[in-house]
């Protein structure tokens, strides 16, 4: 991995923090991410499940922890299963992780090969009552693939028809949206490495310059501090692909009076950081361009400001609404008979702002999070409106991430990266 090793305590701790919510007598397993074939002998790159490496920090294939509070003994209280190394191994792929080295990464002492998982689960069934399957039930997924994970769950009913199946999803959709601090440090990290990225950028950009040269400056500088790239696929629009919201062909070439959306952020050590900036091709905003991006800029800052604990999700959409509904009036694209008309499931205001403001960010881009309960303090999200204006030939969209704070004003990841006009304007012409 390119990231420097994370302190184990974090594993520790998320470990007891789960083990705390499981029912008596129950056992809890996770596995890793598939390899997922292209043709031939291709593959994807590895990306490890998010949950096996939230609870253990083991970034490679191949891999199952088994966790099992009221275990007899406590060795079997936390079990890591991972595939055996050798020379061969080391020689072809690199080496993997030794039963010494996954004790240093994940704090985990009781080590086996994977060939010896199904041995001990027996075991530990004939003591457990109850068995935690790990779903996907995020309110964004949609799963076409059969995961390892369905395929552990599709075995396990078969040989363990006798006990009592239980979720982990529910207890970790909590637990991952209230971030430890030394989670903060890495997305941090994250959005240090993306503001690198961007102001790389800024004084690149000219008319002519494509969309993918624009990609490939921002990927040259993530991979040089330790990212292992885009922390998503990423959006750089120009012109009028701006007002496509998931533009990623990334294929045009930019035109001098243009705008650029760009929705672009690093990773690191598989934490996400997320950023949108629009910025001018030419190095200046015109009248017009200028107008629409401060109005975007304003309702960014106030509805930054309502991040904080207690607040309730749809009323803070709500409240998010009737802002840009007063900068919608103030720019002339929508009037008072188009609010006082509006159909309330569709405001007026959604024709020119479609998309929600803010979503949970962590582990993954659209991170685990209740929506129906309050916000929390060290919550992340992202914080992003946008006006959309197909007939003008440009879109713009401005985003930072946001810590929710205990007390006080919410704290922005993304202080340091240029976002006002001038500083824009002046870096792109220095």
């Amino acid at each position: 991995m390119k990231y420097h090793q994370i302190d184990r305590n974090l594993f520790i701790k998320n470990r007891a923090k789960f083990m705390a919510q499981m029912k008596p007598k129950s056992v809890a397993v996770f596995n890793s991410n598939d390899i997922y074939p292209v043709s031939a002998d291709s593959t994807l790159p590895f990306a490890q499940h998010r949950d096996i490496f939230y609870l253990s920090g083991v970034d490679q294939e191949e891999s199952i922890l088994l966790l099992f509070p009221d275990a007899p003994y406590e060795h079997q209280r936390e079990m890591v299963f991972l595939k055996e190394t050798s020379e061969h191994i080391a020689i072809w792929e690199g080496e993997k992780l030794t039963k010494e080295r996954a004790y240093e990464v994940t704090g985990i002492k009781t080590v086996y090969w994977l060939q010896d998982f199904e041995k001990v689960l027996f075991e530990m069934m004939t003591h457990a009552e109850t068995i935690y399957i790990n779903t996907n039930e995020h309110y964004r997924a949609t799963v076409e693939t059969e995961t390892r994970e369905a395929r552990f769950v599709k075995w396990w009913k078969e040989k363990y028809p006798a006990h009592a199946v239980a979720k982990s999803n529910p207890i970790l959709q909590r637990l991952r949206s209230v971030k430890e601090s030394e989670e903060l440090d890495l997305i941090q990290k994250a959005c240090n490495i993306t503001e690198l990225g961007f102001r790389r950028l800024l004084p690149f950009v000219k008319p002519n310059v494509t969309e993918y040269e624009i990609e490939a400056e921002l990927i040259h500088e993530f991979i040089r501090n330790r990212s292992r790239g885009f922390a998503y696929t990423p959006i750089i629009a120009s012109g009028n692909n701006a007002n496509v919201l998931h533009y990623i062909e990334n294929n045009q070439q930019c035109k001098a009076g243009d705008l650029i959306l760009l929705d672009v952020a690093a990773e690191y050590a598989n934490y996400s950081s997320d950023m949108t900036r629009t910025i001018p091709v030419s190095g200046r905003y015109s009248t017009r361009q200028k107008e629409v991006y401060n109005a975007v800029l304003r309702v960014k800052n106030e509805a930054t400001k309502m991040l904080t604990t207690g607040t309730l999700w749809k009323q803070y959409h709500i409240e998010v609404g009737k802002i840009m509904t007063s900068e919608l009036l103030g720019l002339g694209l929508i009037d008072k008979a188009d609010v006082q008309n509006e159909n309330p499931d569709w405001p007026a205001y959604k024709k020119y702002f479609m998309h929600g403001t803010s979503h949970h960010m962590g582990l993954d881009t659209h991170d685990y999070g209740i929506l129906t309960e309050p916000m929390q303090a060290n919550m992340v999200f992202t914080v992003e409106p946008g006006i959309y204006i197909p007939a003008e030939g440009f879109g713009i969209r401005l985003e930072d991430n946001i810590i929710v704070q205990e007390s006080g004003e919410p704290f922005n990841m993304m202080r340091n990266i240029p976002i006002e006009v001038e500083e824009i304007e002046d870096l792109m012409n220095a």
